[in-house]
């Protein structure tokens, strides 16, 4: 659809580049949903986590998520055991195996992140939502008996064939997951009302890191749990993780958007017309370009912490470089604590101050990691510290995206957000160890604390500190 079209369907804005805030939303002919959320919500209280549980589409939706983000995490353990068992020689070092797999699972985000948000646009949200679950699922039950089939093959660099077949597993696996991202962004604000978005936004952070922390870290016993349970079939860890993504979907099956019909492939634009048409919403829109790029350095700044958190368990006493994860964690911990609150009392709060508060403490918190890498607890203290105010810059600054982004423009925009975020992702896990051995881990978190207070600042000062919150109903200036 063209950049007209979306201004056809604002009542308050005809210009689709301009500002969207809650009174647009709310005028939007696209009232369906919005009948929606008043039946599931009218009787609800106004705060915290109570309105979002008492709504049974959004249930449904955060139910899929628990199980498809499990599914999600397990499944690159499921791929780490497959090689151990299978692959990996005794007097061979796994790390190549895993970045063979961590690249087929990532040049899909980037190859296929924006045009997913496109068609995401153009077809039904929750058909996207079921159907990429359960092809995942079919996908990974596909695993043993394709090994099998190849047991004993070699291919190129002698390498042996099944391994290829469980990279294109994991390539169409991420592929799919290009497409259920954007389109499960998508449908919060179809289901949920403006003013409770940000409590939707931080049960669904504290969902995604508590299922990072508990995938990564049970992620093997349940594997061997399973396949101890499942011995006679000899699949019993394929059937834990495709079983995970088929119940996603099932569940998502009962999920109501409310959302409009795609209009007739007649009626639509090329689909790269489509990609220009996000690319300029997002370029002339101050809030919800302020808010992508806040989330771009927020994600940059994590993806640096995974590779400098190795380095920094190992200055450490008491731990070891393999135990880096316990920083992780800590940062999870932290970010799943804050986003609890955040989403039970920080409604009224206007997301750029939140965005601008939470920068100023990620940036002290690298600070204070480059004064403690030789102290265990002070380290783990300054890394819990550093989730929990990222979840103040990452959780507003999603809400904003969502709601100031009208619904024929949502996929588009959270396709090219994937896009970014991915980028962001994978540029600071290439650069940040070399970085480190050049200049050492102090000058690194110093570095990063600086573009964090930079990043912030900034935000806050071309928005104007004007950026309402989104329960106060006047527009947004350009």
């Amino acid at each position: 659809m063209q950049s007209s079209e979306t201004g056809k369907n604002q009542k308050h804005s005809p210009d689709p580049t301009s500002d969207f805030t809650k009174s647009d939303l709310v005028a939007n002919p696209s009232s369906s949903s919005d009948d929606l959320r008043d039946q599931e919500l009218d009787s609800s209280p106004d705060k915290g986590f109570i309105p979002v549980l008492k709504n049974s589409n959004f249930l449904a939706l955060w139910s899929g998520q628990v199980f498809s983000q499990l599914a999600d995490k397990v499944y690159l353990v499921l791929m780490i055991a497959l090689i151990t068992s299978r692959f990996q020689d005794a007097d061979q070092t796994i790390s190549g195996w895993v970045s063979a797999v961590m690249i087929a699972f990532t040049i899909p985000a980037v190859l296929f992140g924006s045009l997913a948000g496109v068609y995401v646009d153009r077809w039904s949200k929750k058909d996207v939502l079921v159907l990429t679950n359960l092809l995942r699922g079919a996908l990974v039950l596909l695993v043993p008996g394709l090994l099998s089939l190849t047991e004993g093959s070699t291919s190129l660099s002698n390498l042996p064939l099944g391994f290829y077949v469980l990279l294109v597993i994991t390539f169409l696996v991420s592929t799919l997951t290009q497409f259920f991202a954007p389109a499960e962004q998508a449908v919060i604000p179809l289901i949920v009302k403006s003013q409770h978005l940000l409590s939707a936004n931080s049960l669904y952070t504290t969902t995604m890191m508590a299922s990072l922390i508990i995938g990564f870290a049970v992620g093997e016993p349940l594997l061997a749990l399973a396949d101890r349970l499942g011995a006679q079939l000899h699949f019993g860890k394929e059937v834990l993780v495709g079983g995970s993504y088929a119940i996603a979907g099932l569940v998502l099956l009962l999920l109501r958007t409310g959302e409009n019909r795609a209009k007739s492939k007649a009626e639509q634009p090329h689909v790269w017309a489509d990609i220009a048409d996000g690319l300029r919403y997002v370029q002339h829109n101050r809030s919800v370009r302020n808010a992508m790029i806040q989330q771009v350095i927020l994600f940059s700044v994590f993806a640096a912490l995974a590779v400098l958190a190795v380095r920094l368990a190992e200055n450490l006493p008491g731990i070891t470089a393999a135990q880096f994860g316990f920083l992780l964690a800590a940062g999870g911990i932290g970010m799943g604590i804050s986003a609890a609150i955040l989403g039970n009392w920080f409604d009224d709060t206007s997301h750029v101050n939140l965005s601008l508060s939470g920068s100023v403490g990620m940036g002290v918190a690298l600070v204070g990691l480059s004064l403690f890498t030789n102290n265990l607890w002070l380290a783990l203290l300054m890394t819990m510290v550093l989730g929990g105010f990222g979840a103040l810059v990452g959780i507003p600054m999603q809400t904003t995206i969502q709601a100031e982004t009208p619904e024929e423009m949502r996929g588009k925009v959270f396709g090219l957000q994937n896009n970014a975020i991915n980028i962001a992702l994978s540029l600071p896990l290439a650069l940040a160890g070399i970085a480190e051995t050049w200049l050492g881990l102090q000058l690194v978190f110093l570095g990063l604390a600086a573009l964090v207070f930079l990043g912030g600042f900034l935000n806050w000062y071309i928005s104007g500190n004007r950026l309402n919150n989104l329960n106060k109903p006047h527009n947004i200036e350009t």
